[in-house]
């Protein structure tokens, strides 16, 4: 089994800053951690033993994006234009068009053509770091392109170098065939889609938009209490465009994570943080939209709500495949701290996906998923724009980029 200590380096073991492990190193044996601390502390292993001088240059967990939908058909730039123009994202969708254009596009293609299409975009988050990551189905809103979007998450995860949790949003819109029915779509979401993607291995969570152009609270509920009897945890699309009491609902069904979260109310931020739910903030989202109101940011910080930020890759609202444009954004826009941002794509985003024994923290006994960066201080991270300071990522214990690529 391969030995190789990773040395003179400048380690966040859970990507904070405030906790440093100065001239720190790793010790990797296989695939997993079996020492981290400083350097003149470190093991001396018997045998052949690989050292790597990092000089210096910061390491980080691997990176997590906990909520995309990055398995799609198409693009939605002609909205995009019409936005500029005037048109609202909910006189656009209330028209036809936003989710259900992306629905039309990605029913017409073939399953391999929606890989390769989705497989681009997987590429250019890994060569940011992300060494896990959510993806979302919701743009077939009918079995076959629900399982088809699923099967493609899986692939993903067997073709590259990445930990892939799969999300079955199949309540995220009412597909055009269901229009002034949308009763009778969530039966078909709860009493058939739901159970039968589930035998097949394919839902790794559930998730739903509550919202006044996505479902109400009473539909999502239903949604909920059919995941819960599948033993499937819960994670919403809440309070985005309007408070309708999302994530009270979603608190009281113990879910992972609320999702952008722009007009949370007190009530809500008390109702997480006593039921231990996440706060996923979607700031590309907040930008593309041209949003007006942040999220209650002061709230999450006073109640103590663990706050993770994700790029929301998605071809209507956030058409981003930059984990760490999205830093920058978390900072710029919603005045998180380069801290509190670097968390919450490392130990936050874990929790966000109910993985953080898995992801997000390195410590023995865990995987070895780390990304070494070459910059002078961890919130360069967040400050650039358009750099490219990770030097290498480590999966499993392997170089996965930073050599040869892919």
């Amino acid at each position: 089994m391969s030995l190789t200590l990773w040395h003179n380096a400048r380690i966040l073991p859970s990507g904070d800053p405030e906790q440093c492990i100065e001239r720190g190193a790793i010790l990797v044996r296989g695939e997993r951690i079996e020492w981290i601390g400083k350097e003149e502390a470190a093991p001396q292993p018997g045998g052949d033993i690989a050292r790597q001088d990092l000089q210096g240059q910061w390491i980080t967990p691997g990176l997590v994006d906990c909520h995309t939908h990055l398995v799609f058909a198409g693009n939605r730039a002609d909205e995009f234009a019409r936005r500029l123009a005037g048109a609202t994202y909910e006189e656009i969708a209330r028209a036809g068009g936003g989710i259900n254009s992306t629905v039309r596009a990605t029913r017409g293609v073939t399953e391999e053509a929606l890989l390769e299409q989705s497989a681009k975009r997987l590429e250019c988050l890994l060569a940011e770091g992300v060494t896990a990551i959510e993806i979302k189905s919701g743009y077939g809103l009918d079995f076959a392109t629900e399982r088809k979007m699923l099967r493609v998450a899986t692939q993903l995860g067997a073709r590259y170098p990445v930990t892939v949790y799969r999300t079955f949003l199949g309540a995220h819109a009412l597909p055009g065939e269901f229009q002034g029915r949308p009763d009778a779509y969530i039966d078909l979401v709860c009493d058939e889609m739901m159970p039968r993607l589930h035998e097949e291995g394919l839902i790794d969570a559930v998730d739903a938009f509550t919202e006044n152009i996505g479902f109400t609270v009473a539909r999502t509920e239903r949604v909920f209490e059919r995941a819960a009897r599948l033993g499937l945890p819960v994670k919403m699309h809440a309070e985005q465009l309007s408070n309708v009491g999302g994530s009270e609902l979603a608190a009281r069904y113990g879910a992972l994570s609320t999702d952008h979260l722009e007009y949370l109310d007190e009530a809500g931020v008390r109702a997480m943080k006593e039921a231990g739910v996440t706060a996923v903030l979607l700031p590309f989202a907040f930008y593309f939209l041209r949003g007006k109101q942040l999220p209650p940011i002061g709230l999450l910080r006073e109640y103590g709500v663990p706050i993770a930020v994700a790029t929301d890759c998605n071809p209507g609202t956030s058409p981003t495949t930059s984990i760490l444009q999205v830093l920058n954004m978390a900072c710029t826009l919603f005045r998180l701290t380069p801290g509190e941002a670097l968390r919450g794509v490392t130990h936050n985003a874990a929790r966000a996906l109910g993985k953080a024994d898995v992801h997000g923290l390195l410590a023995p006994g865990r995987m070895a998923d780390f990304c070494v960066w070459d910059v002078e201080t961890p919130a360069e991270l967040a400050y650039w724009s358009g750099l490219k300071p990770c030097r290498k990522v480590v999966r499993h214990g392997s170089v996965v980029h930073g050599t040869v690529g892919y």
